[in-house]
């Protein structure tokens, strides 16, 4: 909807562009206008992004109009525009991630039920580098605490198995043993059917995705850095330091479930680019 919302967006941009310069018809609608039209946008400071949105809506168009015979050739279709900036991802240093965790043992030490989840969510998105929606859909039943594994489900249906480490399953242990069974019975709606994940919210279902958001936020306000302060931040922080620590590039993207190396790949500029700060700090040559 978004995405139809924007085509109609630049497509009305596209006619008014054309009519000042005085074409009113589609028969004028040619390769040299749409360029024209996209330089526009470029000189006004539209993101790359945008552009590339403006080129793929202005093509659908005229291969439209070739299609439905209401044009004799399709003049877009070699309209190209930059390719989107693809900006590096926000990565956490080893330093920040140790007080983030110490503040959230030190609140789950008080025994809150909540605060003890708290600690156990960012321990497992650390630890697993997973994804939100495939931490708030984990089962009990999918759990393995014993060999410190859990199956879930990622993009396009996949299941794959991920492990994680000893400080996640004392997390999960101190919630799971107790904490996770007095959410429930706490809550309003309380009889009702346990859900089985193994993350529960305040009223005893389902943790939803927008907790897991606004907890990681909250986390990351006050911290130096750019990019988004979302549960993202953690599972780029965790491939990020895999590889820093010599992990196989395919074995990473074997954990964070991606279909394509070359997406996993970006991890790799991430560690380079934190190569090159360090040198620039340390050595006295740099």
């Amino acid at each position: 909807m978004h995405t139809i919302r924007g085509y109609r967006t630049d497509l009305a941009d596209l006619a008014d562009f054309a009519a000042s310069t005085g074409i009113d018809d589609t028969v004028g609608l040619d390769l040299e206008l749409l360029r024209g039209w996209l330089w526009r946008g470029s000189s006004a400071g539209l993101a790359k992004a945008t552009l590339a949105r403006r080129s793929a809506a202005a093509r659908g168009f005229t291969k439209w109009l070739a299609n439905t015979g209401a044009a004799s050739a399709d003049t877009g279709h070699r309209l190209k525009a930059p390719r989107p900036d693809r900006h590096l991802p926000r990565v956490l240093t080893r330093t920040q991630v140790d007080g983030l965790l110490d503040e959230l043992i030190a609140l789950a030490e008080t025994g809150e039920p909540t605060a003890v989840r708290d600690l156990a969510i960012v321990e497992v998105l650390y630890a697993s580098a997973l994804r939100v929606s495939e931490l708030v859909g984990a089962k009990v039943a999918d759990l393995d605490r014993e060999r410190m594994t859990v199956r879930v489900l990622g993009k396009g249906g996949k299941e794959r198995v991920v492990p994680f480490g000893v400080p996640a399953r004392r997390a999960l242990d101190a919630y799971l043993d107790g904490k996770r069974a007095m959410l429930i019975a706490a809550s309003p709606e309380h009889g009702r059917d346990d859900p089985g994940t193994i993350f529960v919210g305040a009223r005893g279902r389902q943790l939803s995705t927008r907790t897991v958001y606004e907890l990681v936020a909250r986390l990351l306000a006050d911290l130096p850095g750019s990019g988004p302060a979302g549960p993202h931040a953690f599972r780029h922080t965790a491939a990020t330091h895999l590889l820093d620590g010599g992990a196989d590039l395919r074995a990473v993207q074997e954990l964070l479930g991606h279909a394509s190396l070359a997406t996993t790949q970006i991890y790799t500029h991430v560690s380079a680019e934190r190569l090159k700060e360090s040198y620039k700090l340390a050595h006295p040559r740099a």
